[in-house]
């Protein structure tokens, strides 16, 4: 079963597969580098790894408009009830659920989670999918460097989406350390480039992915697909 994963700019995903879509930290309203609108995103699924605005974005107007379900910690899926979404699914970390979609587990992150309007967003999370066909896709959200990627590592990753852009999240150097840890057979940059302060060499840093690992380097642009 194939599955097909559109990058739409800074830390947000598409993810389609099994006859479904899922979309992955909806931030598209004030996203300079979003190649789509909210209003042209009908996803079945929600999944937000944490309560920063640049993540959580659109995420009540879709639920709203489209009846998704948001997967998503216990403090943020109870906000987002208090905001009108009543379609939610909580988790927490280190636990899994099997949806439509495939297996997903939502692993540590270290980053911090507060929500708009300033409620306690609980803890980060990063993602992993494990799709229909078997095939594992990491998604570290935004966090910096943790020894415990090697713990992920030994699920046997196809995929790893990796923050690059520094400042908020792992740089370059602790992104390489990443992916020596994680050992994925192929690896995509995100959150870079959105504003100066994640202004990053992404393509230096893939020449260093491809000479320093065995992984295979990706960088799309806003828009583009990866079929895993």
């Amino acid at each position: 079963m194939s599955a097909t994963i559109t990058w739409l700019g800074h830390g947000t995903f598409q993810l389609e597969t099994a006859g479904v879509t899922v979309a992955i930290d909806p931030f598209l309203t004030g996203n300079p580098a979003a190649s789509t609108t909210a209003e042209k995103l009908s996803p079945e699924f929600i999944v937000v790894t944490h309560g920063h605005g640049d993540h959580i974005g659109d995420t009540v107007a879709i639920a709203k408009r489209t009846g998704a379900l948001v997967i998503s910690n216990y403090e943020i899926t109870e906000w987002l009830k208090g905001q009108g979404v009543a379609n939610v699914h909580a988790m927490n970390t280190g636990g899994a659920y099997q949806f439509p979609f495939g297996k997903l587990k939502l692993t540590i992150a270290h980053h911090t989670s507060g929500l708009p309007d300033g409620s306690y967003g609980g803890n980060p999370n990063g993602l992993l999918f494990t799709l229909g066909d078997g095939k594992k896709w990491y998604h570290a959200g935004d966090t910096s460097l943790f020894l415990d990627m090697q713990l992920i590592g030994e699920e046997g990753l196809d995929l790893a989406t990796l923050p690059v852009g520094d400042n908020y999240t792992m740089g370059p150097d602790e992104a390489l350390r990443a992916v020596k840890f994680l050992q994925p057979k192929v690896v995509i940059p995100e959150h870079f480039d959105t504003w100066d302060v994640i202004a990053v060499d992404v393509a230096g840093w893939s020449r260093r992915v491809s000479e320093e690992t065995t992984s295979k380097p990706v960088v799309l642009k806003p828009g583009e697909s990866y079929s895993l």
